[in-house]
């Protein structure tokens, strides 16, 4: 039995590194990164195709790509479980690339257009009070936490052994992380074993 893990980065980030390392890539022609780089997506477009678990490791560090392949393939996961990675992210910035549900929250009321809450993020409790506060966001939770109760056993009978859901809203800053933790600490209280990433918190 074996499992392909596919490492992949945007192009910008790519070609970043080629140029702090001055290293040339070894399918450019004349010194372009750009061709050489469409070139390599090319080659690989089988494999990638073929992967169970991508990676999208722009904008990672060693050391969180450490964490996040530790967290896919270690071997201390709870048996017959599930690990639920709950992530929250923009859509300005591109759909996580590994999720296998992804909630739009983009609905919601935006604390981006209320002044004093523009510079702060859903984990300021200013900012979960006013997402909180609407009824249309009561509503969403208890359907979004129902699909779940319906979901999770589902697919540990069928053995998925991990279930990313992404929670998108503009920005990554406000609503879905609001919303993210919200639904990290449900599944928690069912007994889940739960991982949250806010992807794009710290973007402007």
């Amino acid at each position: 039995h074996y499992e392909i893990l596919f490492l992949e980065a945007r192009d910008e980030g790519l070609i970043r590194r080629y140029k702090e390392t001055r290293r040339r890539h070894p399918l450019a022609s004349h010194g372009s990164i750009t061709e050489g780089i469409r070139r390599e997506r090319r080659l690989l477009e089988e494999i990638r195709g073929n992967a169970h678990k991508i990676i999208d490791t722009s904008n990672f560090s060693p050391q969180e790509l450490k964490k996040e392949i530790t967290k896919h393939f270690s071997q201390h996961r709870i048996k017959g479980n599930i690990l639920v990675t709950v992530v929250s992210f923009g859509f300005k910035y591109g759909l996580p690339l590994d999720a296998d549900l992804v909630l739009d929250v983009r609905f919601l009321p935006n604390p981006h257009y209320v002044p004093s809450l523009q510079p702060l993020t859903g984990r300021d409790p200013d900012v979960q009070k006013y997402v909180n506060q609407w009824s249309i966001t009561g509503k969403f939770m208890k359907k979004t936490r129902d699909l779940l109760d319906f979901l999770l056993p589902c697919y540990i009978k069928e053995g998925k052994s991990q279930l990313v859901v992404a929670v998108g809203c503009t920005g990554g800053q406000h609503r879905s992380v609001v919303i993210g933790e919200k639904l990290a600490d449900f599944a928690s209280t069912k007994g889940y074993q739960v991982t949250v990433e806010h992807r794009d918190i710290a973007k402007s």
